[in-house]
């Protein structure tokens, strides 16, 4: 068998986001469109060239149908895939007041992923993968969702492979207590962290960036702390240091940069290019994705992340 370059688990949802910006009970046309943190990265990996091979269980109803069928023509391996008859594809709602006020509403409880367990995984497929790609979102569906995830560690750590944690902190579907337990679980076992800001300073209990990412680096991780525009810090063995963000003139939707980014750490990693230069391509990524209405909209190839960031490059050269 073929290797695989990433394999990542998780819900993908019906996404439903009105174009104008208006608040719901006004709103009468719901374009359909898809979101989930894990297919985004699975998505944007294979937009960046790599292959990927995503993990859920969609419900059999032509959400889930149509869910499967758009990952899968973006190239994304689905094969490993389940269907159920016994509860629904969730679905997701996106209320925009303003490029920066977004809210969330989901229809996600008793849904087909949340009845994902660990018997259903792949092994031998799973460890063809370098890396494995988690969040902490997976495990806050269920508790047979959070043994998944476990046991999908617990395989990459028997293959020697790369395990990469995504927090993404999502108090809406776990209490507080619950999610500092599992995420700091989680990240026990990950070599390499993508948390916000306020993700980190909630499992560490630490305020500064400095602080958060020596907590979490436990001595051996390489953290990558976002800071949205502002770029990302990295705390990585004896080394620490900032690498600016690129400036974004206009939000459009900010959902999904922090996917976008994670994409972006992947790509870099898989191509063994250096830390900041990896870091430096994933800022660009998120502030591309950005400036486009939906989670995958934005996500782009490798040309036109080059061609975004060649102007930052030209002006570097210049003021040589």
């Amino acid at each position: 068998m073929n290797q695989i370059d990433v394999f990542t688990l998780g819900e993908t949802m019906v996404l439903f986001q009105p174009d104008q910006m208006s608040p719901l009970d006004s709103v009468h046309y719901f374009p359909k469109k898809i979101g989930g943190a894990e297919s985004n990265v699975a998505i944007g990996l294979s937009r960046l060239g790599h292959s990927v091979g995503w993990f859920s269980k969609l419900g059999e109803d032509p959400f889930g149908s149509y869910i499967y069928k758009t990952i899968r023509g973006e190239g994304v391996d689905v094969s490993t895939c389940r269907f159920t008859s016994k509860a629904p594809t969730g679905l997701l709602f996106k209320e925009q007041l303003s490029p920066e006020d977004m809210n969330v509403y989901y229809y996600r409880n008793g849904s087909a992923a949340s009845m994902m367990a660990p018997s259903e995984l792949d092994e031998t497929y799973l460890s063809r993968a370098k890396i494995l790609h988690v969040t902490g979102i997976t495990p806050a569906l269920s508790e047979t969702c959070f043994e998944t995830v476990m046991k999908a560690i617990e395989i990459a750590e028997q293959h020697d492979m790369t395990i990469v944690f995504d927090p993404n902190l999502r108090l809406k579907l776990w209490s507080e207590e619950r999610a500092k337990d599992v995420l700091n679980e989680i990240a026990s076992h990950a070599h390499i962290m993508l948390p916000g800001l306020d993700e980190a300073q909630f499992m560490t209990g630490k305020e500064s960036v400095e602080e958060v990412a020596e907590s979490l680096s436990d001595g051996d991780k390489t953290v990558i702390v976002k800071l949205g525009p502002k770029g990302a810090y990295i705390h990585s063995g004896n080394e620490a240091y900032y690498v600016d963000g690129f400036p974004v003139e206009r939000v459009v939707d900010p959902v999904g940069a922090g996917d976008g980014f994670a994409a972006g750490v992947m790509s870099g990693l898989l191509r063994e290019e250096s830390l900041e230069t990896v870091v430096r391509r994933a800022n660009a990524i998120g502030a591309m994705v950005v400036g486009m209405k939906g989670d995958i909209e934005g996500l782009p190839r490798m040309e036109e992340v080059n061609k975004y960031m060649a102007p930052s490059q030209d002006q570097r050269d210049v003021k040589r």
